[in-house]
C-alpha cells in the first residue's frame, strides 16, 4: 500500500482487511519479546556452561571400560536431551519453523531422553553412588521416560494442549540439571559447617548426602515450579473465559482477534 506524506502509517486493527482484501496479522509490540528473548539467551548459555561441564566431570573417569561406555550414551542422550529443550521451548521457532519445531522435539525424545533415561537406570543398578542419590535417579528417570513417552503419545494423537502440559513437565525434569548446578553451592557451604559435627570428620558421608539432597531439591523444585506455571496459566483462561461471558464486547473482540490470527491446527508439533 502507496503511503502519501499527508497519510499516517497506521498499524490495521484486529480483524481489518488491507485495501488489496488481504486479512492483516496483529503487530505484537517488539517489547514484549524482549524479556523472554533475554531469559532464552541466558539460557541457552548456562545450558551450554553445563554440558561442558558434565563432559569435563564424566569423560575422566576410565576405570570401568563398560562403565564408561554407559556412561557416555547416558552424557551424550543428556546432552541431546537439554539442547533439544532449548529449541522446544523457543517460542518464535515454534511459531515461525513449526517443522524445526517438530523435528528437534522427536530428537528429544528418540536421542535424548530414551538413552538417557534408560542408561541412568542401568548405571544406578549396576554403579550406585549412594542410597540418596539411587532412590532419586531411579524415581526421576522412570518419570522422565513415562512423562515424556505420554506427551509424545498426545502429539502424534493431536491433543496438542494437552501435549504441551505434558512436555513441559518433561522439560523440567530436564533442566533440572541446571537447577542443581545452581543450588549445589550453597547446599555444600551448608553441609560443610556440618563436617565435623553432625558427618563426625567423614568426607565420604558429606559428599553423599550433598550430591543426594542436591538432586532431590533440583528435581522437587523444577517440578513445583511447572505445575505453579501451569496453574497460573490456567486461571488466567479461566478468568479470560469468564470475561468474555460478562462482557459480550470482549467476546466480539476475541472473536475478531480469532479470524486474525488462525486456531493451531491439530497436527503435532
Amino acid at each position: 500500500m502507496r503511503q502519501t506524506e499527508d497519510s499516517p502509517i497506521t498499524a490495521p486493527q484486529p480483524g481489518e482487511e488491507s485495501p488489496d482484501g488481504r486479512m492483516e496479522h496483529v503487530i505484537r509490540p517488539a517489547r514484549r519479546k524482549r524479556p523472554r528473548n533475554i531469559a532464552l539467551g541466558v539460557l541457552a548459555f548456562v545450558v551450554v556452561g553445563i554440558v561442558v561441564s558434565m563432559w569435563a566431570q564424566f569423560t575422566t573417569r576410565v576405570s570401568d571400560h563398560l562403565f564408561v561406555l554407559v556412561l557416555v550414551v547416558h552424557v551424550v542422550g543428556s546432552t541431546v536431551a537439554i539442547l533439544a529443550c532449548v529449541l522446544q521451548v523457543w517460542p518464535w521457532l515454534r511459531r515461525t519453523r513449526p517443522r524445526v519445531h517438530r523435528i528437534s522435539g522427536r530428537a528429544y525424545v528418540i536421542a535424548g531422553v530414551y538413552p538417557a533415561s534408560i542408561t541412568a537406570l542401568v548405571l544406578t543398578a549396576f554403579w550406585p553412588f549412594s542410597p540418596l542419590t539411587s532412590s532419586r535417579d531411579i524415581l526421576a528417570s522412570v518419570l522422565w521416560l513415562a512423562i515424556t513417552t505420554y506427551g509424545f503419545v498426545l502429539a502424534r494423537q493431536g491433543r496438542t494442549a494437552d501435549h504441551r502440559r505434558w512436555m513441559l513437565r518433561s522439560f523440567a525434569l530436564t533442566l533440572s540439571v541446571v537447577v542443581s548446578s545452581v543450588i549445589r553451592t550453597p547446599v555444600g557451604l551448608l553441609l560443610q559447617s556440618h563436617l565435623h559435627t553432625d558427618f563426625h570428620g567423614s568426607d565420604d558421608v558429606m559428599q553423599q548426602m550433598w550430591s543426594g539432597i542436591d538432586l532431590w531439591l533440583s528435581m522437587t523444585l523444577s517440578l513445583i515450579a511447572v505445575e505453579w506455571y501451569l496453574e497460573r496459566e490456567q486461571l488466567r483462561r479461566s478468568s479470560a473465559r469468564r470475561s468474555r461471558k460478562t462482557d459480550p464486547s470482549a467476546g466480539g473482540a476475541a472473536d475478531r482477534a480469532g479470524a486474525v490470527m488462525p486456531a493451531p491446527s491439530g497436527r503435532p508439533e
